[in-house]
């Protein structure tokens, strides 16, 4: 038996990196899932892979009216969501503040802050009716430091944190545990392929060798960690912050 038979789980930004593992993950263990992305044809493949576990509904976060479509479609497909798994982020094209654009700014936030709080806004009353839940909120290492070049993700990682806490001081009496994982350099597209035409790629400008792990994190090892996060293995956490970067953090570790 898996640890999430017969529950819905609903995962955002599903389609590639860390959003596919966590469906596959969830999957694996299972749950019947809810692949939530833009690309309705990249979604609708995964979910034919999968089989009748699996259903794609079309979602872009920023979108509120999108949001409400979404969630009866997947209450009507598979009942109340018991796990929300707000992953969809976006990263954007490295410039100094002073020469970032509003609409760069505003498309970051809008996408890596949001977008979560409508998934909490529009999925919490699934959660309510399932008699519990959990929501795991993916943010960054970029969330406890600042970053040059990258003011607009940085901060809405760091406002990322407040929403998480304050989801779980809210929603704690009715059973839903609200935490949020910070993962440091994994190895998906938006590490290893340039964000803009002309700008390397963040991989190529990061050396994980003076850390305590000298390696890029892997999708499925974020993944490991959300599935412990949405099953009753963590009932006590909530509100809690999980870095998960090899040390990244931490600064460069004793040489061997």
């Amino acid at each position: 038996m898996g640890r999430f038979d017969g529950r819905t789980v609903f995962v955002t930004g599903a389609t590639s990196g860390m959003g596919e593992s966590h469906v596959r993950g969830f999957h694996a263990e299972g749950a019947q899932v809810v692949i939530a992305a833009r690309n309705p044809e990249a979604g609708r493949k995964l979910a034919h892979e999968l089989g009748e576990r699996a259903f794609a509904v079309r979602l872009d976060v920023t979108d509120e009216d999108a949001w409400a479509t979404a969630a009866q479609s997947a209450q009507s497909r598979f009942g109340p969501v018991s796990v929300l798994v707000n992953n969809a982020g976006a990263q954007h094209a490295a410039a100094l503040i002073e020469d970032t654009a509003l609409e760069v700014w505003n498309r970051a936030l809008a996408v890596n802050l949001t977008g979560q709080f409508l998934g909490i806004k529009h999925l919490t009353p699934s959660l309510r009716r399932a008699g519990g839940g959990s929501i795991v909120n993916i943010a960054s290492t970029m969330a406890h430091v600042g970053s040059p070049y990258y003011a607009p993700y940085v901060a809405s990682k760091w406002a990322l944190r407040g929403l998480t806490r304050t989801a779980a001081l809210e929603l704690g009496r009715d059973g839903i545990r609200v935490n949020s994982v910070h993962p440091g350099v994994i190895s998906t597209p938006l590490i290893t392929e340039p964000v803009a035409p002309g700008q390397p790629a963040i991989g190529d400008l990061y050396s994980p060798a003076p850390f305590a792990v000298p390696r890029l994190g892997t999708p499925e090892e974020v993944t490991a960690l959300v599935l412990h996060l949405a099953s009753p293995e963590s009932a006590f956490a909530t509100g809690s912050e999980f870095v998960l970067d090899g040390g990244l953090l931490l600064g460069p570790a004793l040489a061997a």
